[in-house]
């Protein structure tokens, strides 16, 4: 069965929504990053080019990015991961400091600099230790978090961790998460699930359309897919070099282990009856 929506977490989908809809992007921010009631996004203009998706060719493949600012001065950067490197929380924190000095011109003094939010979303868990999917930093005084250093704030979200408590929770931010999660995961899933009202709202809905299949040329539906390939390749890449690396950290502490036994005094029948190891593989490792 055909897919009816793309998945907006691909760059052709995403910047569509985001990158080409000042009022959608400024809903998603709101509702997703912490700002106060007073505080709120009333409008947004693009700093750069990049939101207009560019075909055939020049994808970023993992990495979708969108930088805007309000009429404050304050400065947001959106960021979709599709999968998680160890590089990732550096690059966004590159990005959002080099906005943030980048704010300064000549003549000009530190007093004149304004807020910068990166928006970070990851396809990929990458803090098993806490079933939390939210993740929010500030630069915060060591013994007293509530003395908050302004100018920078981050916020995460591991979207395989999201799951709303409720399926009536009618809050803007469960909205996004879930437009965000589940339109174009499957097949016509979104016609199927017995809930539907998270779509009335006026904002998702106008992102659903904007991300239906039909909405798309030949062309830019050849160019998503592309997309989504090179994507899984580097998802590929990325998971082998893990594999290997911790292969290669297991053979190194089993061969450190089977040297120390031998050092304290074991001899190789013992040691092949701790490690489960071979006489010849234990032979094996003890050559210098």
């Amino acid at each position: 069965m055909p897919t009816r929506y793309l998945d907006p977490k691909v760059d052709l989908a995403f910047k569509r929504v985001f990158g080409e809809h000042e009022h959608l992007l400024r809903s998603f921010l709101n509702a997703l990053l912490p700002l106060p009631d007073d505080g709120q996004i009333e409008s947004l203009e693009y700093l750069t080019p990049e939101q207009v998706p560019e075909l055939p060719g020049l994808f970023k493949n993992s990495i979708v990015d969108v930088k805007c600012k309000d009429a404050r001065g304050r400065t947001f950067i959106v960021e979709m991961q599709m999968l998680w490197s160890t590089s990732f929380k550096q690059r966004i924190l590159f990005s959002a400091s080099q906005a943030y000095v980048k704010q300064l011109h000549e003549g000009q003094n530190y007093a004149s600099l304004q807020p910068v939010y990166a928006l970070a979303l990851t396809n990929q868990v990458f803090d098993r230790a806490t079933p939390e999917y939210y993740h929010h930093y500030q630069i915060v005084r060591q013994h007293e978090p509530r003395r908050v250093l302004e100018g920078l704030e981050f916020v995460f979200i591991e979207l395989p961790k999201f799951a709303p408590q409720s399926r009536t929770d009618k809050r803007m931010q469960v909205k996004w998460l879930r437009f965000m999660s589940e339109v174009g995961e499957m097949p016509r899933k979104a016609e199927t699930d017995p809930d539907t009202s998270w779509r009335e709202d006026p904002d998702i809905a106008q992102a659903l359309e904007l991300v239906e299949a039909a909405a798309f040329t030949e062309q830019e539906l050849e160019a998503y897919h592309i997309q989504i390939d090179k994507a899984r390749i580097e998802t590929t890449v990325l998971e082998d070099a893990r594999a290997e690396a911790k292969a290669e950290g297991e053979a190194a502490a089993k061969v450190q282990m089977v040297r120390a036994m031998h050092a304290s005094g074991l001899d190789l029948v013992q040691i092949a009856q701790i490690t489960g190891l071979s006489r010849q593989q234990i032979d094996d490792l003890l050559v210098p």
